[in-house]
């Protein structure tokens, strides 16, 4: 198995990635990036690996979806006694990471996420399919459970009490907006020599753009 994997490896020659075709606004950049990963039909483009830390410094991963982007920033939605939530209450600090692998492209954005207004988060809330609304009721996100019986149990009560109800925004469920920091656009490039550009923050409205080696 460990040499199958060692010789795991494709050539990237997709695309390239230039100083003299980004756009020097790096929230433009995205758009346009997102939108041609839209456009391919790849497997949920708005899929992103959220860092936090916790309070020990050890860092944590996780798949949430992009649910906004503006020129603020970029918004999801999770329980905030999560995991992530706790973490983001102790170090707002957080990175985004988007994996077009399909694309040989990825995004990675590094930011503070701050909770969004209680209406943006009802007005989500209520947007979506009423099994996921009863879903954020029913699980205490990642907390401890015996067996799965127990979500079973809780949704089933749930359906009961919200029967031709209007189900309420949870307390504990919301959004976050990661107001980014920094940018890192990689494209795959043959021989490993990839393309890197980064948008560093360095005042409000204007970005450092530079080449990092792969």
């Amino acid at each position: 198995m460990r040499e199958d994997i060692a010789s795991l490896r494709n050539e990237y020659t997709q695309a390239e990635l230039n100083e003299g075709t980004i756009d020097v606004n790096p929230f433009n950049q995205f758009e346009k990036w997102f939108t041609e990963a839209v456009a391919s039909e790849i497997l949920e483009p708005n899929a992103m690996v959220l860092s936090t830390v916790s309070k020990n410094g050890i860092p944590s991963q996780r798949t949430v979806l992009l649910k906004d982007a503006n020129k603020e920033g970029y918004t999801f939605y999770t329980n905030y006694d999560s995991k992530k939530g706790r973490e983001i209450e102790r170090n707002p600090h957080v990175s985004l990471l988007f994996p077009w692998y399909d694309l040989e492209r990825q995004i990675i954005i590094t930011g503070k996420a701050q909770k969004v207004s209680k209406e943006t988060s009802v007005n989500y809330f209520h947007s979506r399919p009423r099994e996921s609304q009863l879903g954020a009721w029913a699980s205490q996100q990642s907390n401890e459970i015996a067996d799965r019986s127990i979500l079973e149990e809780k949704l089933k009560m749930l359906e009961e009490r919200f029967l031709n109800k209007e189900i309420p925004l949870p307390e504990n469920w919301g959004g976050y907006l990661v107001i980014p920091e920094s940018f890192e656009f990689w494209q795959g490039r043959a021989s490993r020599l990839h393309d890197r550009i980064y948008y560093q923050d360095e005042m409000e409205g204007t970005w450092k753009i530079s080449r990092l080696s792969p």
